[in-house]
């Protein structure tokens, strides 16, 4: 597949990185020279000095023969002209990065494909819906569903009180009645080693864990970081941003109470005019006064969407030191993640790597539908389509000999999710999501061809 990456930012090097483990011909685009210097000495990839807008400069990338262009730089207006530009020399397939949520929100509409542009992908809608569904499900700190929730991914930390602490998966399984949900990887924390575990793979505190589950597996799960999905009612949401506004738009929708601090007094007043519904207060969400003035400790969460990571994280730490239950901060820098469970948040967004993960999947070869990749996490969840003939529908899954590297969590059959065990047999037009390591993709994906 030849794929033409404009944009060597985080998005563009991230999609580059995860290619690298593939036979794909990647080209990536950037005017910055500095940064081809670093995605070349890292990545075995092309690069390409060059506007990503200039005719010349997508010819001189063959255009003509790519099988996709994808336009992640940080301008919005370059990522939607070089869409329209390489679809009109021949790109087959193209993928723009937008901001403003606005165009999604009206893209049947405006139908994008008619301009040559086929997918659109908006960091602030996906940031947002992040967010919703962290706040839905209090217990985890990283969350992502599946066909609608028909199978949902969640992670959390495991207590020392919880009481699969020194057992093996096979034992832990004892615990509860019926099989509601599945382990699919684990992250240790002292060695930072990632684990797919097996049957005699042994919990320890302090692990980062993640499961496939039904819903009504959310309960049990709670049980095992001693926690109750509490309901949040009160929300405090530090910075004005896109990514604030749509998220307390959407929540005030729900009837809950809604704060705003916004420190520029320009953006406060355009905020109360648009959220009639939320409190809007001009200030400076790092003063900690101010946060005790407006009761921080009796809030149900705290999202910190300002533009600078540090005053996110900062902002997080303070409200946790309040006594707030639920704390999620906004960042940029990806390295921020390894940090992020030994500083006491409970989680970390960044929109560039949630943009990465929605642009992933046009890239995939075989039935994909959905994927999404773990953060600080070596592994990738990704949802299968089984059709008819595929070797995955031949045999129970214990006699398919499946990568090592790899475990099914569930399948969706018929809109039902089911979890799926080493006597279950897949059958055609099965979902079926996959946990594995990003180099054992290829051998997994051998498996729904």
């Amino acid at each position: 597949m030849k794929i033409i990456i404009a944009g060597a930012g985080e998005v563009g090097f991230h999609l580059s990185k995860l290619l690298s483990y593939e036979s794909h011909e990647i080209i990536l685009i950037d005017q910055d020279k500095d940064r081809l210097l670093y995605a070349d000495s890292k990545l075995d990839i092309k690069t390409l000095q060059k506007d990503a807008t200039s005719i010349q400069a997508l010819k001189d990338a063959k255009i003509e023969y790519s099988d996709l262009f994808i336009a992640v730089t940080s301008s919005e207006t370059t990522n939607i002209t070089a869409c329209v530009i390489s679809k009109k020399l021949g790109a087959k397939k193209t993928i723009a990065r937008i901001s403003n949520s606005e165009f999604t929100d009206n893209k049947e509409e405006l139908n994008f494909a008619d301009l040559g542009i086929d997918e659109l992908i908006s960091t602030e809608e996906l940031a947002t819906n992040e967010i919703k569904l962290l706040l839905e499900k209090v217990t985890f700190n990283e969350t992502h569903e599946f066909e609608g929730g028909k199978l949902t991914m969640v992670a959390m930390i495991l207590s020392k009180t919880a009481p699969v602490i020194g057992k093996t998966v096979m034992e832990a399984a004892g615990i509860y009645v019926g099989i509601n949900f599945m382990p699919i990887v684990i992250k240790r924390k002292n060695s930072g080693e990632t684990i797919i575990p097996r049957g005699n793979t042994i919990f320890q505190e302090g692990d980062q864990l993640y499961f496939i589950t039904l819903q009504k597996g959310v309960e049990e799960l709670n049980r095992l970081s001693d926690s109750r999905n509490k309901q949040i009612k009160n929300v405090l949401i530090l910075g004005g941003s896109k990514i604030g506004e749509k998220t307390a738009r959407d929540l005030c929708s729900k009837n809950l109470n809604i704060k705003i601090i916004e420190y520029k007094k320009k953006r406060a007043i355009e905020l109360a005019e648009e959220l009639p519904n939320a409190m809007i207060i001009y200030g400076d969400g790092r003063d900690v006064e101010l946060l005790e003035e407006e009761n921080v400790s009796e809030m149900d969460a705290v999202i910190a969407v300002t533009g600078r990571s540090e005053t996110n994280i900062m902002s997080c730490l303070m409200a946790q030191s309040k006594g707030v239950d639920r704390t999620i901060a906004l960042v940029q820098n990806v390295d921020y993640f390894s940090l992020s469970k030994n500083i006491g948040i409970d989680t970390l967004i960044n929109k560039k790597l949630l943009a990465a993960n929605s642009i992933f999947r046009y890239i995939r070869k075989g039935d994909v539908l959905e994927m999404t990749i773990l953060n600080d996490v070596n592994a990738e969840i990704i949802e299968f389509h089984a059709h008819k003939g595929s070797k995955i529908t031949k045999k129970p899954i214990k006699d398919l000999k499946f990568p090592r590297n790899a475990i099914i969590g569930g399948v969706i059959r018929d809109d039902t999710g089911l979890i799926a065990l080493g006597d279950f047999q897949i059958q055609e037009d099965d979902k079926v999501v996959v946990c594995c390591f990003p180099k054992t993709i290829s051998k997994v994906e051998r498996f729904f061809n």
